[in-house]
């Protein structure tokens, strides 16, 4: 089988301004659903990320949050003494009770504040996550009003300057320290000493328990041996694990949010190459039946318009591919869903976001061209060049 690939070059190269709009449209659908699914991927690594993977978090049962859990203080004492919790460098157990509450703030560029997550923990929290850093200043110091403050709120908020105070929980906290948590959610919260902040909230109990494990075991091994202590009526997950659970609700918004606007921008840009193909169609009409009269047969032709269709969906797929990589050098916030507090994330690109918006692209070429080039390929000889 012959196709005019010449004749397909050409064509696109003389008619400029049809070919730039056409892979403009492609490019601006590819784009926004690349950035949809960056957006989705760069959540999940960002809840997915936070954590070790070695850690065991404890929450009461039926908790979906840490703000909802209570772990009680005869539960902890249990909980240390267990032969399953690792001991630290000190000979302690590498245990962190913790207690976690929200708080609202004013963002540096916005007129309402927002929720934001404030973690009573003390130098084990830091211990159990070596991915968290100090970037500025100090760790706060054990019984005093000192915080830290990870590098989103520090971008975001207003008064998050070391020696800026924040006021919350009837109190004045004094900034001490930047800490970098690698771009995972722990970079939108605020650590303080446990018992100060238990102090301040006036909670005699705590929200979670994070410990390491002494060895590998299933997190069902472990969960079965807490639920055959009748004391301990707690849920057994990974760090991640317990975070990953975080990102399903506002996923699945993004998802939804997502196709629902790839849906309306393809049709459009479909709707468009459609048009655009059938305008060529009917201005080289002549040429149609020429190639015609030189042999080429009728599935030849269906196949020439089809690829220029593809091709051209193709170089838009691109366009919106490199465009959407631009994306990874900003940071989008918003609310989780499921904690309610305002979480930083980035968008992230992969391969296989990539080939999805490749595909989505080639699709739009294939369903635009098909008409047209259908009708290119039973167009008559002679009607064909008695054209003008």
């Amino acid at each position: 089988m012959r196709v005019p690939f010449q004749y397909i070059i050409r064509n696109l190269l003389v008619r400029k301004v049809t070919t730039g709009l056409t892979a403009g449209g492609m490019a601006l659908v590819v784009f926004v659903f690349a950035s949809i699914l960056m957006l989705d991927e760069g959540l999940k690594k960002t809840l997915v990320n936070t954590g070790e993977i070695n850690n065991i978090i404890l929450t009461r049962k039926g908790s979906d949050t840490e703000v909802q859990s209570t772990i009680y203080r005869d539960q902890a004492s249990i909980i240390e003494t267990k032969p399953i919790v690792a001991n630290s460098v000190d000979a302690t157990p590498l245990l962190s009770k913790e207690l976690v509450v929200l708080i609202s703030l004013q963002k540096s560029n916005a007129k309402q504040q927002s929720n934001v997550v404030v973690r009573g923990t003390s130098t084990k929290g830091l211990e159990l996550r070596p991915d968290v850093q100090i970037s500025k200043g100090n760790f706060f110091r054990s019984g005093s009003s000192d915080i830290v403050i990870g590098s989103a709120i520090a971008k975001e908020y207003s008064n998050s300057n070391l020696g800026d105070q924040i006021y919350f929980a009837q109190r004045l906290w004094t900034i001490v320290g930047v800490f970098d948590a690698k771009k995972t959610a722990f970079d939108s919260e605020i650590w303080v000493s446990r018992e100060q902040l238990m102090q301040a909230f006036r909670r005699k109990n705590f929200s979670i328990i994070v410990f390491r494990s002494t060895e590998k075991q299933s997190i069902n091994t472990i969960q079965k041996e807490f639920d055959s202590d009748p004391r301990l009526s707690l849920d057994v997950k990974l760090e991640q694990d317990f975070y990953k659970d975080q990102s399903k609700a506002l996923s699945k918004f993004i998802n939804i949010l997502g196709m629902t606007l790839t849906i309306i921008f393809s049709v459009g840009a479909t709707i468009g190459s459609m048009i655009t193909m059938n305008a060529a169609v009917a201005n080289r009409t002549n040429e149609i039946g020429t190639l015609r009269a030189l042999g080429f047969k009728k599935i030849e032709i269906l196949t020439a318009f089809l690829i220029e269709s593809i091709f051209l969906a193709l170089v838009g797929g691109l366009i919106g591919v490199f465009g959407a990589t631009f994306m990874e050098f900003s940071d989008f916030t918003t609310t989780n869903f499921q904690t309610f507090a305002d979480l930083s994330f980035g968008f992230v690109m992969t391969p296989i976001i990539a080939l999805k918006a490749l595909i989505i692209a080639t699709l739009m070429g294939v369903v635009g061209g098909a008409f047209p080039a259908f009708h290119a390929a039973n167009l008559e000889i002679v009607d064909a060049l008695r054209s003008k």
